[in-house]
């Protein structure tokens, strides 16, 4: 069996087990357009169920359903607020410290950044991290084809097929990873997408296996290849795990923006239907809906839109977070790669 011929799809989408649709609203849609899409769906939720469950503009009107609903919602969005200061005192403590403590965070970020200098073959690594991202990924294509190279002579058929396996998937990969990253800009989840898709686990733990099963065959210039393929995928795993928490702590702080500003309506609207509304008063129907089931669908729409945004963002995070608990030649997915 060839060392890669089993491997796993490369792209996120490919090796998960669901719709194209359902990625990418947990992935690649705007939150914004995800928190409306779930607004809409609590909104024409209730409105249908008002519409189809016999008597229930009579059990909003004489009923105390309206205000144990909006008591609740107001309850429910001062708790988030809550949570989201706490979120953000989270995202906080990672950048308060002693001096002696920044100090050593920077002597380390310096020394990741001339360790991939250093493998990068240049005198400073790219400072924006879709460039670094996407120079690492280059490196990785440019070293397996240094390998191929190397090894293209040998008179042994399974570590020449082994090697055609394991360095068309590295090259393969690249390109597409490289022209995902290129003009991408941080802060928007184009980076974190790409870099999704260059499946470095797999590859590092097939040149670790080539590497034991034939580096008896190997000559000295294809070992040092391979050892350089090597080093570069493994620093690429470090390199994605830390953009991945800054893009993570960004996340955080544009959700807490973002529910900070919406509590207030939010508020506004819970408390004004629990204190004002008066269910007698909206006889009559909208859209053929009866107004009062209307209004207090659309009201709680409003309300749940701290927890509809909270919602968008975690499902993002929770989301990439699963695809990402490994570092390193772990394989988490059912593979049939192992022999």
């Amino acid at each position: 069996m060839a060392e890669t011929g089993d491997a796993p799809d490369d792209s996120v989408r490919e090796r998960a087990d669901r719709s194209r649709v359902a990625l990418w609203l947990l992935l690649d849609a705007d939150r914004r357009l995800v928190t409306a899409v779930i607004l809409s769906l609590v909104f024409l939720g209730l409105v249908a169920a008002g519409a189809v469950l016999p008597g229930a503009a009579e059990t909003l009107r004489r009923g105390d359903s309206v205000d144990t609903l909006f008591q609740g919602l107001l309850t429910a969005t001062i708790t988030g607020v809550t949570l989201v200061l706490t979120l953000n005192q989270l995202v906080l403590s990672q950048e308060l410290g002693a001096v002696g403590d920044q100090r050593e965070r920077m002597d380390g970020a310096m020394a990741f950044r001339d360790d991939a200098a250093a493998v990068l073959g240049e005198p400073v690594s790219p400072a924006e991290p879709a460039a670094f991202l996407g120079a690492l990924v280059r490196a990785a294509s440019d070293r397996a084809t240094a390998f191929r190279e190397a090894v293209s002579g040998t008179t042994d058929a399974e570590l020449a097929r082994a090697t055609d396996d394991l360095t068309d998937a590295v090259a393969e990969n690249a390109a597409r990873t490289t022209d995902g990253l290129d003009g991408a800009q941080f802060g928007a989840f184009e980076v974190i997408s790409a870099v999704l898709d260059f499946n470095y686990s797999w590859k590092l733990f097939a040149a670790r296996r080539l590497r034991e099963r034939h580096g008896e065959a190997l000559n000295e210039t294809a070992a040092a290849a391979l050892d350089d393929l090597i080093e570069t995928l493994r620093l690429f795993g470090p390199a994605r795990e830390h953009f991945k928490t800054l893009y993570f702590q960004w996340e955080l702080i544009d959700l807490s923006r973002r529910m900070l500003v919406s509590a207030v309506p939010a508020l506004l609207t819970a408390a004004a239907m629990v204190a004002f509304f008066d269910a007698e008063r909206y006889a009559g129907s909208i859209l053929g809906v009866e107004a009062v089931a209307f209004w207090v669908a659309l009201a709680a729409a409003v309300s749940l839109v701290p927890f509809a945004l909270l919602l968008a963002y975690i499902l993002r995070i929770a989301t990439v977070t699963k695809r990402t608990l490994s570092v390193g030649p772990f394989i988490l997915r059912e593979t049939d790669g192992e022999a």
